[in-house]
């Protein structure tokens, strides 16, 4: 039976427990995988409603809970105590732990013997953008791909999502900009990343969940994977987000050279370290047809549908 360990429930999180509880309880209940969430004791012991509630909706899922603390945890072999009693870690921690977690995991990891291990790196293509782009901004996501190769006890599949899809209409992020105010005759803007041709990758949190829990208990295959909800260029992403709000967008390109010289002012700016990787084109966008959902058959939501839900209202002509 399979013991699965799920490190987070956050925008990730969630959608792959809720994912890998409807594909167990298809499973004769005598090999049903054991599904368990790590939780800090401060967050069990909450008296917050909503952390209440959201714990009862897990365990109804069938989830159980190990109280333990990452970040409070002083080193991997303390982790890997917690670790050892599993063979199944998937690392939705993502960066909020701050840097050095997901190396401390990852060692932690291959220090309990875990079998097999999906590390935090839903993303982008590390391999291909290297640890220096952007400031070194993935330099740690190097790092664990370089500890996971070089040790042959744990198996491991890194699933390469692209950006999250919702990350793409972030106002803070600066590609569109005015979408919740379409429909008032509020302006919108639509921002090229380095070229309106330069292509990028994303995919949901819900779909990255299906993809997920198929491939921990069904498919089980070891190195890296990609998926895709959708690849698109900024120049097609600002025909879709004129398509629908039935009116046309403000069009403006940011320059590689202009988005580094932001970058100069300000090095320590995650987003503008963001902008600068994605307008240097590499390493984030793959073509959707050979992904790991078309592969196995999996549906996802285009940029289309993601935004046909957010149901943006069409501006009368």
């Amino acid at each position: 039976m399979s013991r699965v360990l799920v490190l987070g429930a956050g925008e990730l999180g969630l959608p792959i427990l809720r994912s890998l509880s409807h594909l167990a309880s298809n499973s004769p209940t005598a090999s049903r995988p054991a599904i368990t969430l790590l939780v800090r004791p401060s967050t069990l012991s909450s008296p917050s409603p909503s952390k209440t509630q959201e714990l009862t909706h897990l365990r109804d899922l069938g989830v159980s809970f190990l109280a333990a603390d990452i970040a409070a945890s002083d080193n991997a072999t303390e982790l890997a105590s917690h670790f050892q009693r599993f063979n199944i870690i998937i690392s939705c921690t993502g960066f909020a732990g701050g840097p050095g977690i997901q190396l401390k995991l990852a060692r932690a990891v291959c220090a309990a013997g875990v079998a097999h291990y999906y590390p935090w790196q839903f993303g982008v293509d590390y391999d291909i953008i290297g640890p220096e782009a952007a400031n070194g901004i993935f330099r740690e996501q190097c790092e664990v791909r370089r500890l996971l190769r070089g040790q042959d006890k744990t198996k491991w599949t890194i699933v390469s999502t692209g950006m999250f899809t919702s990350f793409l209409f972030e106002a803070f992020f600066g590609v569109v900009e005015g979408l919740e105010t379409a429909g008032s005759d509020g302006e919108v803007v639509v921002r090229a990343l380095g070229s309106w041709g330069n292509k990028v990758t994303v995919t949901t949190p819900e779909d990255i969940g299906r993809v997920v829990s198929k491939l921990v208990l069904e498919d089980q295959r070891a190195g890296v994977v990609f998926t895709a909800g959708d690849t698109v260029s900024y120049g097609r992403l600002a025909d879709l987000v004129e398509t629908q709000i039935g009116k046309k967008v403000r069009r403006e390109l940011w320059s590689l050279d202009f988005l580094r010289a932001e970058l100069e002012t300000d090095p320590e700016n995650q987003i503008k370290k963001y902008r600068c990787l994605f307008a240097e084109g590499k390493g984030v966008s793959w073509d959707r047809a050979s992904t790991v959902n078309e592969e196995l058959n999996i549906k996802t939501t285009d940029v289309q549908g993601f935004l046909s839900s957010k149901a943006s209202p069409r501006r009368e002509q």
